[in-house]
């Protein structure tokens, strides 16, 4: 695996049409020390670091069966009103001040409402204003070509908008929406000039065949930044019953991402909380950025303790405002 590593950093490239199924074999402690030698080696030793803030929850009119905020589900999740620009503000102070490199508003429902809309590109504008390096990411549905203009004129770099899976398992998780509206969306997002942050899901009862076929569309569609998300089974929805993942499948899915994605930020999102260290392994096996502070629905880790966590491992991170 080393050598294939090796290979890669020189700027072989793996590819749909290759036989992969030797990266489900490999011994897991060669697969991941060769995923590490090319996250060290094509993308080095910083380390990307996210907060979200939950603009609006619940409600969601899409089936999607992980999902706890979607209205076909019954979950304790509650349905809110957007969230207040004071509190948008704050946590984006907060996050800056911790020298945490992307913030994003996440709304829940297919697209954003118009006037919801609007209160979210006014908080853009100002957090823009005031914190002129964070670099601003928005998760707002399927939006149009006008939307995503104004989001770019308001200070937004980023666009997230997950795939989820692999195409060919994409109707087994979500019916209300297509894999080919998502690459549609992707596509308008990219032709509006903004950078999109792209991954999935993993732990839904898909293959690996699924995985290295997710992972293969994102290296087709050339995504530079992939967060990763370990399902966390939510009672009231489909997938609530479903056994969680090995810490070794945890390893191998992470590591086989960088092996496709070898210069990406592959980023560590939900499922941190299956690693007793809060997931130090993962920054050894491939990923190189993670999202920090609370998700949506659930608790996330400290963004202090995730600093801690990558100057242990030897990542360098954004410096806070008072270290400069």
């Amino acid at each position: 695996m080393l050598e294939l590593a090796k290979e890669i950093v020189g700027g072989r490239r793996l590819t749909r049409e290759e036989d992969c199924s030797f990266l489900l074999e490999a011994d897991i402690n060669e697969l991941c020390e060769g995923a590490d030698y090319i996250r060290k080696n094509l993308c080095g030793t910083r380390a990307d670091l996210c907060a979200i803030i939950n603009g609006k929850s619940g409600a969601c009119s899409e089936n999607c069966k992980f999902c706890s905020q979607s209205a076909h589900h019954h979950t304790a999740c509650q349905a809110g009103d957007f969230i207040d620009e004071e509190a948008i503000l704050s946590g984006c102070r907060e996050a800056w001040e911790q020298g945490v490199d992307r913030y994003c508003i996440v709304t829940a429902g297919r697209a954003i409402k118009d006037e919801d809309f609007e209160k979210a590109l006014h908080a853009y504008k100002k957090m823009h204003e005031e914190f002129p390096d964070m670099i601003l990411c928005a998760s707002h549905g399927f939006v149009s070509e006008e939307k995503l203009k104004q989001l770019k004129e308001a200070g937004v770099s980023m666009y997230h908008e997950n795939i989820e899976t692999s195409e060919e398992n994409f109707p087994n998780v979500c019916t209300t929406h297509s894999f080919e509206d998502k690459i549609h969306e992707i596509k308008r997002i990219q032709e509006a000039g903004l950078e999109l942050c792209t991954g999935g899901i993993v732990g839904m009862g898909e293959t690996w065949k699924d995985r290295l076929s997710m992972a293969f569309t994102l290296a087709e569609l050339g995504i530079r930044s992939i967060p990763i998300n370990i399902l966390i089974p939510v009672k009231g929805t489909p997938f609530g019953e479903l056994e969680p993942m090995t810490q070794e499948d945890i390893l191998r899915t992470v590591a086989i991402l960088r092996y496709i994605n070898p210069k990406a930020d592959v980023r560590i999102a939900a499922g941190r909380n299956y690693f007793k260290d809060g997931g130090g392994e993962l920054f050894l096996s491939g990923i190189n950025a993670a999202l920090t502070g609370n998700l949506l629905t659930t608790g996330g880790s400290s963004m202090e303790q995730d600093r801690n966590i990558l100057e242990e491992k030897g990542y360098i991170l954004k410096k806070k405002p008072t270290e400069k």
